[in-house]
């Protein structure tokens, strides 16, 4: 006799009451109750939990029970069925979770495996500050699926004839880092950072141009040890380096720079527009370590850094000079504003505009007036 709803709500004894063509009531308790479906696969006995009561009703068990036994007719065991429908669906869920992963994310992966078997330690600390300087901005927070050609061209474009070193070590690592994704399946196709047979089609090849040459500069990471041998140095000249590194201010501006320009209080040295190359009011936050350079500095003329000759400034070659005394005629005085440019990109979040400002680059009227209100801040921060 098959069930009905009646009989079903009156069954409290545990056991299994059969509703025809397979389909039974499975009941532990009043409260424990479930549909199950017996069969047969290769003379074996098999049972399959068709769901609780509490959640299918006597018609859509009966349904259930229907469909399963289709699959029989069909030769398909429906347990076999619906594990192999639970690992499909477990499949696709992981593949769109893996190609939902970021740029950002796959770098730092990749980076997590791989830089312990690098020997080159500046190449280790170097790969994730190119990146996240160079190719966050543009797909950092993009699906690493999502990364294309357009886009690696966007990153490498702007700086591949000024910095063509340093833009070809960012294309050489976003190509190492889709290839690392495509490995692990959060991404298909051809890797848009290939340069064989892909971008060399879209770029000058490295050495047919002439890269634009800047002052050469000492690597920001070689600045503290420059720094102590400086301090060791005594006179005008060496005091005025050591400002200007500071500051990271022009040679003009530091051998130009009067006692009324600073603040030694409000720890301010405001420089006035008629000496800025921009012609325009910049202002520099002085750190402890440039209050105590013009703390122990002689007051016996209205410059901040003196030069031979009564009411005159140091030469505009005495800190060039300097650095050759010392032997390091492989760097410039105006190389330092590129160290500190170098080492913001690499180890601070500022943006590049902020670091433009600290430097007194032109970066435009409304972009000016959008950072002024906390100019002095953020250059002491930077």
């Amino acid at each position: 006799m098959a069930l009905t709803v009646k009989q079903i709500t009156k069954l409290k004894q545990p056991g299994r009451y059969g509703d025809g063509h397979g389909l039974y009531l499975q009941v532990f308790s009043s409260s424990n109750r479930s549909w199950l479906l017996r069969y047969q696969r290769g003379g074996r006995e098999r049972w399959m939990g068709l769901g609780p009561e509490t959640d299918f009703t006597l018609e859509e068990a009966r349904e259930r029970a229907r469909k399963a036994r289709q699959l029989i007719k069909d030769g398909i065991d429906p347990i076999d069925d619906r594990k192999a429908e639970r690992i499909r669906q477990a499949t696709e869920q992981a593949a769109v979770a893996a190609k939902a992963i970021s740029f950002k994310e796959a770098a730092e992966q990749y980076y997590k495996f791989h830089s312990p078997k690098w020997k080159n330690q500046k190449h280790a600390a170097q790969f994730l500050s190119t990146l996240k300087t160079y190719a966050y901005p543009v797909i950092g927070k993009l699906p690493v699926a999502a990364v294309d050609k357009t886009l690696v061209l966007k990153i490498v474009q702007p700086v591949w004839q000024i910095k063509n070193q340093t833009a070809s070590r960012v294309r050489g690592r976003i190509e190492s880092v889709l290839d690392y994704a495509r490995v692990n399946g959060w991404r298909e196709n051809e890797n848009p950072a290939a340069w064989s047979g892909n971008l060399e089609h879209a770029l000058p090849a490295p050495g047919t141009f002439t890269e634009v040459k800047h002052h050469a500069a000492l690597p920001w990471p070689e600045l503290p040890e420059f720094m102590t041998q400086l301090r060791q140095r005594d006179g005008v000249a060496a005091a005025a380096l050591q400002f200007l590194i500071l500051t990271a201010t022009r040679t003009g501006e530091v051998i130009g720079a009067t006692w009324d320009e600073v603040d030694l209080v409000a720890k301010v040295w405001t420089i006035p527009s008629n000496r800025m190359k921009a012609k325009r009011e910049h202002r520099v936050p002085l750190s402890d370590p440039a209050i105590k350079i013009l703390r122990a500095l002689p007051r016996e003329s209205d410059f901040l850094f003196p030069g031979l000759g009564k009411g005159t400034a140091i030469s505009n070659m005495a800190m060039a000079q300097l650095l050759k005394r010392m032997d390091r005629v492989d760097i410039t005085v105006h190389g330092f504003r590129s160290s500190f440019m170098d080492w913001a990109h690499e180890n601070t979040a500022y943006s590049k505009v902020v670091i433009d400002m600290a430097l007194a680059h032109v970066v435009g009227d409304k972009v000016e007036a959008a950072y002024r209100r906390g100019e002095c801040s953020v250059n002491a921060t930077v």
